[in-house]
């Protein structure tokens, strides 16, 4: 489409969502186990209000009196994941999406406009190594880990296997203590849906508590449904897949999004962090954090947050909308969760152990903004228990972006890492006292 017509489409997307529902409430009203869910507005073309973006220079995100954050650097184009590696080590996951067909022009209008949230710097998909030698919790060693990736995202390691999920396969890399590169080219252990149309390219990577098994998160391929039934194949749900033979099943289904896939520590139960469907208002429909059952139903496409349908799909599944779980916990709407990282270490104050941080990357479809920050969810024999509280603020100013917090861990002395995508940064904050 020639930039005249994007402007002019631009333009009539702009007036066709001024026509709205109310204006947005207070989040506040829509975190924790019992959100407040307002009537459902269908648009024809949904409300879009995206930040312009300006780099960081000497500025950096905020925290809390008695938190310290600092950059581990502000180079890296759009890193997305961090992992910490037993002896220290840090991995930085660069990577960006592919390129999806294009079906109907409203796409076109929604993919220029959202473009201009994301760091413009191509990505190298592509992990790199950060290794700080003298002990002052700055890395002064930077590798280029394994290269010639395909938009990797999740990254955990079990014994000397270092298990990838790029957007279209989970690969098996041999590691050893001390590794800086690996220059081989791995074993793929299964194939996962990718193109042509790859959605939701993300795909999050855990292991369970014994190493037996892996756990991917495969998002949808549209918002709700509207590429057809075979387009979601094996789609929004959470794998299981065996770590030695690569065979695999549906462990949770109807999840439109999972990412940050980790085991609570005491419960040893599997938890996500859920970006839910968008275009049915600004209060619609939470994201959240959950618990994840095996065999269980969340919803998507037919209903979410429990048995309330989503209008718009057809046809309907009333026998699976009948059996949807309800999510643990909200966090309120279009917050879009992509990382999460439970407090095992002992860094911070007595307060946060065992809680849970997640890295809200920020909405595109809601005004005023929501997310953009790293929030603690304090936890209390294994379950949420309290509202979320801000640890890291300061991302966006007004309609000005610096950053978006994208994947969180916890480096070896248990303080807290955060990869920026548009800020192309990795922030370490830690507890001064």
């Amino acid at each position: 489409m020639k930039p005249r017509a994007l402007l002019l489409c631009a333009a009539a997307a702009v007036a066709l969502s001024a026509c709205g529902p109310e204006p947005a409430k207070n989040p506040k009203e829509q975190t924790g186990p019992h959100p407040k869910l307002p009537e459902p507005h269908q648009y024809l073309f949904p409300p879009m209000r995206v930040p312009s973006h300006e780099a960081w220079g000497n500025a950096s995100p905020h925290v809390p009196r008695g938190f310290k954050i600092q950059a581990l650097g502000k180079d890296f184009n759009n890193p997305r994941t961090v992992y910490t590696l037993p002896n220290g080590d840090i991995l930085v996951v660069e990577s960006d999406g592919p390129k999806e067909p294009i079906f109907r022009p409203k796409t076109i209008v929604v993919k220029w406009i959202e473009a201009s949230a994301h760091s413009a710097n191509p990505a190298g998909n592509r992990i790199l190594l950060l290794r700080d030698t003298n002990g002052d919790g700055i890395p002064d060693l930077r590798t280029v880990f394994i290269d010639h990736l395909v938009h990797p995202f999740g990254v955990v390691l079990v014994g000397n296997d270092l298990y990838v999920a790029n957007t279209d396969s989970v690969m098996r890399f041999a590691y050893y203590e001390g590794d800086t590169y690996i220059s081989g080219p791995g074993t793929k252990l299964t194939d996962l849906p990718g193109g042509p149309i790859d959605h939701h390219w993300t795909k999050s990577l855990t292991a369970s508590p014994d190493g037996t098994k892996l756990y991917a998160g495969v998002g949808s391929n549209s918002n709700v449904m509207e590429n057809g039934l075979e387009a979601e194949k094996d789609r929004a749900a959470i794998w299981e897949i065996d770590r030695q033979t690569g065979a695999r099943r549906l462990y949770a289904t109807g999840i439109r999004n999972p990412n940050g896939l980790q085991f609570e520590p005491t419960t040893k139960t599997l938890w996500a962090v859920v970006n839910e469907r968008d275009e049915l208002g600004p209060d619609l429909v939470p994201d959240y954090f959950t618990s994840i059952k095996d065999g269980g139903f969340y919803g998507w496409p037919y209903s979410y947050w429990g048995q309330h349908v989503d209008p718009r799909v057809r046809p309907q599944r009333p026998d699976l909308v009948a059996k949807a779980i309800e999510p643990d916990y909200s966090l309120s709407s279009h917050v879009a969760p992509l990382g999460m990282v439970f407090n095992t270490g002992n860094a911070f104050p007595a307060r946060f152990k065992g809680g849970a941080f997640i890295g809200e990357h920020g909405s595109w479809d809601r005004s005023p903004y929501n997310g953009y920050r790293v929030v603690f969810v304090p936890f209390v024999n294994g379950r949420p228990n309290g509202q979320p509280e801000n640890i890291v603020t300061g991302f966006i100013d007004g309609d000005v972006a610096h950053g978006r917090p994208v994947g969180l861990a916890l480096d070896k002395n248990g303080a807290l890492l955060i990869a920026d995508d548009l800020g192309g940064a990795v922030w370490r904050v830690s507890a001064t006292r």
